[in-house]
């Protein structure tokens, strides 16, 4: 779940599991745990030997329910969702059901997949700079990204932030307005559980303007509009915390079950992250 700052602080709003499925919206689903990239700092410690349990037709057949109740949105991620080999089929069948965006390393963006791509009209692709101190991967994701936009397919960046590395991320910033790509198609995203920057760094590493980043930037707390459901089929209110509960049905009606007094297991230490 992502929302636009511009350095406000938020007030801690508790709310019950009930208003929390009547006014979820948008849906983040891993594909796989399966990922060519394979960083040392992911959440969901996503690798080269990571595997799923969603068989497409259950996928799509879990996502258009959902859409039936309420979901307007669906993000496929992972792992790297690129690797999940039924991809072009879950997009094509959901077609017209409701948004559909993608987020993806891009090792895997060749022309001829970006082709393919296009063919099933994703709403949305994000390609993610993980490294902004390394020039080459910076130079890769402008590639990709100006190639997903020649084909129609709508396009942004999603940027890695690490307190350590507030200059280098500062500096693929300017490097992406530079090359068009500004804030309304950038996600700032802070690294978590440890480097985590505040969200007065992000906001300078933005450029000072307005920027898009997590709900939950300034303090753990869950988005009411915003739901996880992992590879492995376990519901959570974060994709980060630890607290999940397995879906005991693939329906609508599953997730709200496996919501149901779910909490959060806040992912950053107690030095860093929300200040």
């Amino acid at each position: 779940m992502y929302i636009k700052w511009k350095l406000i602080l938020l007030t801690s709003v508790k709310l019950s599991p009930s208003m929390l499925t009547v006014m979820i919206e948008r849906l983040s689903i891993e594909l796989t745990n399966l990922c060519n990239k394979g960083c040392t700092f992911c959440y969901n410690r996503s690798n080269s030997h990571g595997g799923t349990s969603w068989r497409p037709d259950e996928l799509i057949s879990f996502v258009k329910d959902c859409a039936l109740n309420g979901i307007e949105a669906v993000s496929f991620g992972g792992g790297e969702p690129l690797q999940y080999e039924s991809l072009d089929y879950v997009l094509s069948s959901l077609n017209g059901t409701l948004f559909r965006s993608i987020t993806t390393n891009g090792l895997l963006l060749t022309n001829q997949r970006i082709d393919e791509l296009a063919k099933v009209s994703p709403n949305k692709v994000h390609v993610s700079i993980h490294f902004p101190e390394d020039d080459c991967e910076v130079r890769r994701v402008l590639k990709k990204v100006s190639a997903l936009s020649s084909v129609g397919i709508r396009s942004g960046v999603n940027l890695l932030v690490a307190r350590s590395k507030l200059k280098f991320a500062g500096l693929a910033a300017r490097n992406l307005h530079l090359n068009g790509i500004y804030n309304d198609r950038i996600v700032y995203l802070p690294m978590r559980p440890f480097d985590t920057p505040t969200a007065e760094e992000l906001f300078e590493v933005a450029g000072d303007q307005h920027f898009q980043s997590m709900s939950c930037l300034t303090h753990c707390h869950a988005s009411p509009r915003f739901c996880s459901v992992g590879w492995d089929k376990s519901v959570a209110l974060c994709s980060y915390t630890s607290k999940r509960n397995l879906l005991p049905v693939l329906t609508f009606a599953g997730l709200v079950e496996a919501m149901e007094g779910l909490g959060l297991t806040y992912c950053g230490s107690d030095h860093e992250g929300t200040r």
